[in-house]
């Protein structure tokens, strides 16, 4: 099994540093390039092969499947949503700081998700994704899920993706090995522009 993770190009909020949930927002020009070079980078990776993907629900993901697979189809899957950032969705770390100066996401949101939920989520995800071990799929989603995604599919805590940066439009791979699950390209970024 070989699961390709893409975080989506650029928004508006990502590029300044606003923490996005559910709010759901295109990508910008710059994230539309992105876009269009991490189709390049995974069609490159592949051949053009692959068996199955799948996207967030939010636009800025959706749009990003839509380049990166040049109109083939893929499923759009809830559990791959952001993280809930509840009462600071649309807030920047240093916003939130002002009231509560030692948070940080992987603390949880009030009024939003923990990471225990989002990795619930996760797990849900990766168990119904049914991969083969000669199977290969493309996840398009989120920072923070993908994060703690990855984290979840090779058997860590989700608060390990704390540990695990991820830039916009990045892309990442996780295979099966001899010996079980393994990061084997973490935070790609060598074709953006």
């Amino acid at each position: 099994m070989k699961l390709i993770l893409v975080r989506h190009g650029a928004t508006e909020w990502s590029a300044n540093g606003r923490h996005t949930g559910s709010t759901d927002l295109a990508l910008t020009t710059h994230g539309v390039e992105q876009a269009a070079n991490s189709a390049a980078k995974v069609t490159m990776m592949l051949g053009g092969s692959f068996t199955t993907s799948w996207s967030s629900p939010l636009l800025r993901a959706r749009t990003t499947a839509e380049i990166v697979l040049g109109g083939r189809p893929f499923t759009i899957d809830g559990r791959l949503r952001e993280f809930d950032y509840g009462d600071y969705e649309g807030l920047t770390t240093a916003q939130i700081r002002e009231h509560a100066p030692e948070w940080t996401v992987w603390d949880g949101c009030p009024g939003g998700e923990t990471v225990a939920d989002v990795s619930a989520r996760a797990d849900a995800f990766l168990a119904d994704a049914h991969l083969s071990p000669a199977s290969v799929g493309i996840v398009f989603a989120h920072g923070h899920l993908l994060r703690i995604l990855g984290a979840r599919a090779i058997g860590q805590p989700g608060e390990f993706g704390r540990q695990l940066g991820l830039d916009t439009a990045s892309i990442s791979i996780i295979e099966d090995l001899r010996d079980g699950a393994a990061i084997t390209l973490w935070n790609d970024t060598s074709h953006r522009s």
